[in-house]
């Protein structure tokens, strides 16, 4: 039998004056009350109780006994209050994964939001564009932009991440604007080098979605070394709204192929399958699906 229940059995023997009363209050039978209190006695080697068919009492080490059980019993109750409120309330640490662009560009500015939401929760949070493995690298949640692959993980849509393609305007004035997407095969194009090594991009057009095969004097595995080239007038790039925003406000940009859209690239939040809920991380889903969009 498990000690601690037995301890609590005969603590509520000893409260309730009988087994047959602390029976009724545990929603067990007299007989199994008992069977508890004799175990106990057992593995300790002394009489807890004196029994007669009318009334019981405690030895005098019962006495002591049960003042200790209702410690021991006391603590444990405690420990599982604090279990569960680790549950109840946001605190502890998270660890988080996202790709450098996204992480700085979207996820980093709402994170301020979700702190003050939840000033208990502590936040790291890794940028890299390499796919990290979410189970066996340890990561509470991660954020995948592009098309997802089966995995197993709990996946939680959030609003698609838009692209733009765009130079700088003394880049355009030295080569001329492309009017189409097949025009981007005379010029220079930038390319971001996690994509593919022959690289392709696709719009959307009137005629539906194409797709041409570019190439360029630089490829680049980081968005932000990208615009900057392309601020120097080094070419066209082809690279996450957010990073461009300001630049293209300013004029510093100009986006290429107005009657032509990138398609937008889908954003997953991800999460281990197997893992418990704590409400920290619960928290966080909720708060990125509130003001990252999804409709997961």
């Amino acid at each position: 039998m498990d000690k601690l229940g037995s301890m609590a059995v005969f603590v509520k023997a000893v409260e309730s004056g009988s087994f047959a009363a602390a029976a009724q209050v545990l929603g067990l039978s007299a007989p199994m009350v008992g069977k508890h209190v004799r175990q106990l006695e057992a593995e300790l080697g002394v009489m807890l109780l004196n029994r007669s068919t009318r009334r019981q009492s405690l030895t005098e080490v019962g006495r002591a006994y049960y003042e200790r059980c209702k410690i021991v019993l006391a603590e444990v109750a405690a420990a599982d209050s604090i279990a569960q409120e680790s549950r109840q309330l946001a605190q502890g640490h998270l660890r988080i994964s996202a790709s450098i662009n996204y992480g700085t560009y979207c996820l980093a500015a709402v994170l301020p939001g979700y702190r003050a939401r939840h000033p208990q929760v502590t936040l790291g949070l890794e940028l890299s564009d390499s796919v990290v493995d979410v189970i066996a690298q340890g990561y509470d949640a991660v954020f995948r932009v592009g098309a997802l692959p089966d995995s197993g993980l709990r996946a939680r849509a959030l609003a698609p991440y838009q692209m733009v393609a765009c130079a700088a305007p003394a880049y355009l004035a030295a080569q001329g604007e492309p009017r189409t997407p097949q025009d981007l095969q005379r010029h220079q194009c930038l390319g971001f080098s996690h994509w593919s090594p022959r690289e392709v991009w696709y719009f959307d057009g009137p005629g539906g979605r194409e797709q041409v095969q570019v190439s360029g004097a630089l490829s680049a595995n980081v968005g932000q070394a990208l615009r900057v080239a392309a601020l120097g007038g080094m070419g066209i790039i082809l690279q996450p709204a957010p990073l461009v925003a300001g630049d293209v406000a300013a004029g510093r940009l100009v986006p290429v192929l107005p009657g032509y859209a990138p398609p937008s690239l889908p954003v997953h939040l991800l999460t281990a399958p197997g893992r418990l809920r704590t409400q920290k991380l619960q928290s966080f889903v909720d708060y990125v699906v509130e003001v990252l969009g999804g409709d997961g």
